[in-house]
Parts: C-alpha cells; sequence; structure tokens
C-alpha cells in the first residue's frame, strides 16, 4: 500500500496564487511562495503548481516561481500549465520542479506523453486531467482551465494515458473545484477503478473528511488541496490528524 499524500495546491496567474469556483471567477489570495513555505512548514507532502492561464495565453512563466520556492521548500514540486514539449518540461525540471503536469498539449499531442516518460522517466510524467459530468458516470475531458471540451470520455482517455506513459494521474473535477462540496467520488472512484498508477483526486474538499472518502470510498493515493488551506479553514496538520484518526497511512510529521 502506498501512504496517502497531502498535497497543497497552488494555482497561479501571472506572479500571484489565485483560487477560483469552476476554474472560473478568479480571487488573488496573495503571494504564492508565502503560502508555499507556509503549507511546506505546515508538513505537506508534496506542492503542486498550476499555472492557470499559461494554455490559454500562450505562454509560461512559471519557471522563475519555482526557482525562488525550491531555495526554502523541500518536499516534491509538480508544476503544470502551458508546457507543450519536452524542452518545456526540461526547463521547468530545471527550474526545480520534480514532476510537470500535463493536460492541454498531451490532448492535442498524446506523443507528448510518451516522450516526457522516456525523456525523465514516467514517475514525472502526470497526466492532468479536467473532468466536468456529461451523464449518470460519464465525464469529458476539459482543456484549457476547464474551458474547452474536447469530446474525449475521461475513462478512455485516462487508461490511454497510462498506456503512453504517465505515472500519475491529477485529477480535478471542474464541477466541484472550488464548491466545497467535497470530491467527487463517482469520478475519482471510476478512474482509480481502471489504473494502478497513482491518483490524486483534486477539486471540492471543503472540510478534513473529505479527504477520507476520496482514499477510503474513492481509492485515491492523494489528494491535493487549496481553498480549505487558502482561507485558513483547516492547516495541514488538522488534515493529516484526521486521516491518522481514520485509519489511512499518512507520513508522519512533527512541526519543527
Amino acid at each position: 500500500m502506498r501512504k496517502t499524500r497531502l498535497i497543497a495546491r497552488l494555482d497561479i496567474k501571472g506572479p500571484n496564487l489565485i483560487k477560483g469556483i469552476h476554474l472560473e471567477g478568479l480571487r488573488v489570495i496573495g503571494s504564492p511562495n508565502e503560502y508555499a513555505l507556509r503549507y511546506y512548514q505546515q508538513g505537506a507532502d508534496e506542492l503542486l503548481y498550476m499555472d492557470c492561464v499559461a494554455s490559454l495565453y500562450g505562454r509560461n512563466n512559471i519557471g522563475e516561481i519555482v526557482r525562488d520556492a525550491v531555495k526554502d521548500v523541500f518536499v516534491p514540486l509538480t508544476v503544470g500549465g502551458g508546457i507543450r514539449s519536452v524542452n518545456d518540461a526540461n526547463e521547468l525540471l530545471r527550474c526545480g520542479a520534480d514532476k510537470v503536469a500535463i493536460n492541454t498539449a498531451a490532448v492535442s499531442n498524446p506523443e507528448l506523453i510518451s516522450e516526457v516518460a522516456r525523456r525523465f522517466g514516467s514517475q514525472c510524467m502526470v497526466l492532468s486531467i479536467e473532468a466536468m459530468q456529461v451523464g449518470v458516470g460519464k465525464w469529458e475531458v476539459f482543456t484549457d482551465n476547464g474551458r474547452e471540451s474536447t469530446g474525449l470520455d475521461v475513462i478512455d482517455w485516462v487508461k490511454r494515458g497510462v498506456d503512453l506513459g504517465a505515472g500519475e494521474i491529477l485529477l480535478t473535477s471542474v464541477d466541484r473545484e472550488g464548491t466545497r462540496k467535497g470530491f467527487d467520488i463517482d469520478l475519482v472512484q471510476a478512474v482509480t477503478q481502471e489504473v494502478t498508477v497513482p491518483v490524486i483526486a483534486s477539486g471540492g474538499m471543503g472540510k478534513p473528511e473529505d479527504m477520507v472518502d476520496a482514499v477510503q470510498k474513492g481509492g485515491a493515493d492523494a489528494v491535493a488541496m487549496a481553498d480549505i488551506l487558502h482561507y485558513n479553514r483547516a492547516t495541514v496538520g488538522d488534515i493529516r490528524r484526521v486521516a491518522k484518526l481514520a485509519g489511512l497511512d499518512v507520513r508522519n510529521y512533527e512541526a519543527a
């Protein structure tokens, strides 16, 4: 059994940490690296940086933020947004990222998944999926921060992505994102039943117990948390305590 990981998610727009609802109506929260340091000190197992508008505007400036973060933060960093090529991935890894998350470019060029996995190892290639429910037990893949419909079925795409070399899945429910209503457990379960690689559930965490449901009912290996941390509704430590009480296998962490 893999340990359950608690991942702090930081959505970035330009130099700012932002937060939206259904990936829209983005509000500025503050400086991403101040928050990153706080979550690292609280005991986050990993950090996830997502440049929300990189694909939209065809730009990528998150490298500087990552380079800055790794001076103070010593847990694995996954970085996504605007990665269109092996060179883009390489650049972020050189800035200090441990893994890259790719969504939009992977949909338009699935071979990119294999290229990144071959060059850097599949553990480095995270397939980021923005899922929107389109029927009972059916979800469609969206790109460009939940704006663009692709016609791809989430389950089909997940299986194909893993076959191509993705070593981890970041699964974001657009329907739940920012709503505090809990993760889409049906979606998480539908994906985890089909693949053997780790799945990170993202979108909708409203209280620490939602994380327990994502793992125990949904089969997630990790949860990505944003709103609950940014607005101080719980610390990473609070969430870890709830996880332990529920019997989840989480990393022991004692704040310095």
